[in-house]
């Protein structure tokens, strides 16, 4: 099957990256370099940090705005803050609070200031920027995901029953509905946890620098000529496979306590006259601002990311502390190459079209226990992975080729695209493909004449899905690609560390402008589809 060409050479690949770490002085070579203990505390306390506060600002708002007209105007947004590229998103949050950025322009006036404050020289060890980019960015996740439970779980006729009862708001979510919710969101809680561990590109944008995470240490070491070297980075990055195999285990340990503790929460100290409560989901005015300010804490970062990446990328002169530049050029726009959105758009491409058919081959005719290993690299830190792929890749002959890594951000693009489609292939009425089979037809015809062609709005989302994906794909890129394959998403992290901000915002503003247009493309797609093909989706 495609997908087992897409998984399985990563295994060997796995096992001959792990050969060295069976040499203890590797270890011991890891532990005793000055730069690894404040590594491990830089990345430990970003992404500890970034995980908890995604965490609260995603149930918050669910909190504040679920059921009701907030609810749906913040989940019809996700999509479109979900297409911004992480690195995108940490230069623009970089543009925003650099000493020269819009927050320091805005408090220039009022503060007196008439040069950047020095807050340039104050070290950021535990890496409360990066904290803030991965609390915002996976925080959109989580609410998508959340969304999609919460539809799949009946949770709006659970709030009504609660409230019927006598719950009030906070005490339906906590006696009700996180109860049910929770354990479906064990999984996304993991993949932002490991993400968090593993981020290069947004850590070498916006994470300390001397020295850096725990990731871009070992980045840094396993694109090291030194074969010692090397094997340090392989070390470092299992080790951050530890620590997300760690947390895990500490969570489920938590949670287990947690219903010892209270089993079953009864909730009558918080239960008032259920005659006082309305119970048709509707929320009063009194709340209205609460409810327009939680969706704003959500999505106005990424309105001010993208504005603050256009502004630069146009701007002329651009002196401090003025908020706006002088005067606006294309001359940016004019001078930059363009070549890497064009090797970026040819490789999304090939990978989103070769990821389609195992897709949907694997949720028609795959083993559904399997779907976990499927999910896998969405879950794990992407270093070990990248590092299987490489061995995988240098031993097969195909490193540094347009093929290699083409596969290489498959392992990525895949997972994606099966978890976009699998909600919508469940909820497909079996009869369609039980109708056809009675005509005649096989199971394969069955599908490319009826059942597939009956989920072509899910498949245009999972295709716009799968392109994001690709063009964001930044360390599968550099070490399969081994340099030659220059992107959006590479050029953008690495005029990060420049000092032209202009071409920093070009690119980075391709970076998000390639996966938006695929989006506005499939939708306009799946609307003139629609008008033709009513009542198949």
């Amino acid at each position: 099957m495609p997908v087992v060409l897409v998984m399985a050479p990563v295994l060997p690949g796995l096992w001959w990256a792990a050969a060295p770490l069976a040499d203890t002085s590797v270890w011991a070579a890891l532990w005793a370099d000055n730069q690894w203990p404040q590594a491990l505390q830089a990345t430990l306390s970003s992404a500890g940090v970034g995980t908890a506060l995604a965490c609260v600002l995603a149930g918050g708002a669910a909190m504040l705005t679920f059921p009701g007209a907030g609810w749906a105007k913040l989940t019809r947004r996700l999509p479109l803050l979900l297409a911004l590229p992480h690195a995108a998103f940490a230069v623009g949050l970089f543009f925003l609070l650099s000493p020269s950025g819009w927050l320091a322009r805005l408090l220039a006036y009022p503060l007196g200031w008439a040069a950047p404050p020095d807050w340039v020289t104050v070290q950021d060890p535990h890496g409360l920027a990066l904290a803030l980019a991965l609390a915002l960015k996976e925080s959109w996740f989580l609410l998508w995901v959340l969304a999609a439970v919460m539809g799949e779980q009946g949770t709006a006729r659970h709030m009504l029953v609660a409230r019927t009862l006598g719950h009030g708001t906070a005490s339906a979510w906590r006696h009700v509905l996180w109860p049910q919710l929770l354990p479906r969101m064990a999984w996304p809680l993991a993949a932002v946890w490991g993400y968090s561990l593993s981020v290069v590109d947004m850590a070498v944008v916006l994470g300390p620098g001397t020295p850096p995470t725990a990731a871009v240490l070992a980045w840094q070491w396993l694109t090291d000529p030194n074969p010692a070297t090397q094997a340090k980075g392989q070390a470092a990055a299992w080790a951050v496979l530890g620590l997300f195999g760690a947390g895990v285990a500490l969570a489920r340990l938590a949670w287990a306590a947690l219903k010892r503790w209270q089993p079953y929460p009864v909730g009558r100290a918080e239960r008032r006259a259920a005659v006082t409560l309305p119970i048709t989901g509707s929320r009063s005015s009194d709340n209205a601002a609460t409810q327009q300010l939680a969706q704003a804490a959500l999505w106005m970062p990424g309105v001010l990311v993208v504005a603050a990446l256009a502004l630069w990328s146009l701007a002329g002169s651009w002196f401090f502390p003025a908020v706006l530049p002088t005067d606006l050029t294309l001359a940016t726009w004019q001078q930059a190459d363009l070549s890497p959105m064009l090797t970026t758009l040819w490789l999304a491409a090939a990978t989103t079209l070769l990821c389609l058919p195992a897709a949907l081959c694997w949720l028609e005719w795959g083993p559904p226990r399997l779907n976990a290993l499927v999910f896998a690299p969405l879950v794990l830190p992407a270093l070990p992975l990248v590092a299987g792929q490489y061995h995988a890749l240098l031993r097969s002959g195909f490193d540094g080729s347009a093929a290699g890594v083409v596969w290489s951000h498959a392992l990525w693009v895949l997972p994606y695209m099966v978890l976009t489609l699998v909600g919508a292939y469940r909820a497909l009425d079996p009869r369609l493909a039980l109708a056809a089979r009675a005509l005649g037809q096989t199971r394969l015809q069955a599908c490319l004449r009826v059942k597939w062609p009956a989920l072509l709005r899910p498949v245009l989302a999972a295709m716009s899905v799968g392109f994001a994906v690709s063009v964001a794909q930044y360390l599968p890129t550099l070490f399969a690609g081994g340099g030659r394959f220059a992107t959006v998403t590479t050029e953008a992290i690495s005029l990060s560390s420049g000092g032209n901000r202009r071409l920093l915002a070009v690119q980075s503003m391709l970076q998000i402008l390639l996966p938006f247009s695929i989006f506005m493309l499939t939708t306009w797609a799946a609307a003139q589809a629609g008008k033709w093909r009513r009542g198949l989706g």
